[in-house]
């Protein structure tokens, strides 16, 4: 990056800064970019300068931005309808329940649409309670939204303490722990909520057999068994939702994120005696499921068909795996498929993450030593061997420098 460009991109920071200042909330602090268009992988800020995408929006734009066939389903759509409500149905949404129920692979599943993980977690909760049970089980550092429900399941006391006092009759174990998890699980459970691989909390794989003995503790308790997919879901690790290589059934499934392929988005998803537990009136959502988010999503899983993404993901996700591990200040590279959690030797992965944006890639520091990535399934190998190379001389760097 030359001088002249480095001293104009520092201005368009600082004017970037205040301008948020004087308009946005401090939710989310002060960002330092600001990004005007994107075409796959490839995105630029105001500036005009060049990045490489390998967070995806948090796992969202799986089939990169501006992806023509989407845009195209989008378009197509708003010429047509982009609003009923839900006392009307349209053709993109009953297509899309359709397609999903398939990859749920029982016919028994039904779908309630909602805008995102958050409310797809929410709806879990309710539907919980009508089991006639209260108690909640979740895992310790997990995710699953910051609405006050969803929030009460989050096991980070950093988001839930602030607003406390939060829902009642709550455990949280530690994930991957399967006696932890059977102690806390019992006849008054009425869910356990798991994520296949725990996203935020640092891209965390829990030990195998644990969402199959999870499954078998909430059988012999009577309790709903939650796949938590917002981040895990739509192929991401190689398979639909993430769970189905420990060969179990959810009674409940949760989508969001990458479904619409960066528009607002989520499902609820109940199998078996699970999908007749919502009655009409007991919950609703005005934009939830829209004609024109139905019609991406409906284009992005064309796409992950033909592409065959759930197979190229998984070997896309070991290449970036084998290549990464070896590289200085590197202890573990962590995921499956294309979510990946690159583990540092310190408490780096801000500045790492910084230096990767100044080499022009987007990174996310998950938490203070692991780096996540989540780039869209169209990465190539040639993204990824420069994202190799230049994440390997930030190491150098910042280990050795």
């Amino acid at each position: 990056m030359g001088t002249s460009i480095k001293k104009r991109a520092k201005r368009s920071a600082i004017d970037l800064q205040t301008r948020w200042q004087k308009t946005m909330q401090l939710n989310y602090g002060i960002p330092n970019l600001q990004l005007e268009h994107g075409k796959g992988l490839e995105v630029w800020d105001n500036n005009g300068l060049k990045y490489l995408d390998f967070l995806g929006g948090i796992a969202t734009n799986i089939m990169g931005h501006g992806n023509p066939k989407v845009v195209k389903a989008i378009t197509e759509q708003s010429k047509k309808l982009s609003h009923v409500s839900n006392f009307y149905a349209h053709a993109p949404g009953m297509d899309l329940a359709e397609q999903l129920i398939h990859m749920t692979g029982s016919d028994e599943a039904r779908v309630f649409f909602c805008n995102s993980g958050a409310e797809a977690n929410e709806a879990a909760l309710k539907l919980s309670r009508l089991t006639g049970r209260t108690g909640l089980v979740a895992a310790k550092g997990a995710f699953h939204g910051r609405t006050m429900g969803a929030l009460s399941l989050t096991g980070q006391p950093t988001k839930r303490n602030p607003f406390k006092p939060l829902l009642r009759n709550i455990k949280h174990v530690d994930y991957g722990d399967i006696k932890a998890l059977k102690r806390a699980v019992s006849k008054r459970t009425a869910m356990v909520i798991l994520e296949p691989i725990m996203g935020e909390a640092g891209v965390v794989v829990p030990p195998s057999g644990y969402l199959k003995a999870a499954r078998e503790i909430c059988d012999s308790k009577g309790a709903l068994l939650v796949i938590d997919a917002v981040q895990t879901g739509m192929g991401r690790t190689g398979c639909w939702f993430g769970y189905e290589d420990e060969g179990i059934k959810p009674d409940v499934i949760t989508i969001a994120k990458g479904v619409g392929g960066g528009l607002p988005l989520g499902a609820m998803i109940a199998l078996g005696k699970s999908a007749e537990l919502l009655q009409p009136g007991m919950h609703g959502t005005t934009f939830g499921g829209n004609p024109i988010s139905c019609s991406a999503a409906l284009a992005v899983i064309a796409q992950i068909r033909v592409g065959n993404h759930l197979q190229l993901n998984k070997v896309k996700g070991a290449l970036i795996r084998n290549l990464i591990s070896p590289i200085v200040g590197v202890t573990e590279v962590r995921g499956k498929g294309l979510l990946i959690g690159i583990v540092l030797k310190s408490n780096e992965a801000k500045s790492v993450s910084e230096k990767m944006q100044q080499r022009g890639f987007l990174t996310n520091p998950a938490s203070e030593n692991v780096i996540r990535i989540a780039p869209a399934f169209i990465v190539t190998e040639s993204q990824i061997m420069k994202f190799v190379t230049a994440f390997n001389d930030v190491c150098e760097e910042v280990f050795h420098g």
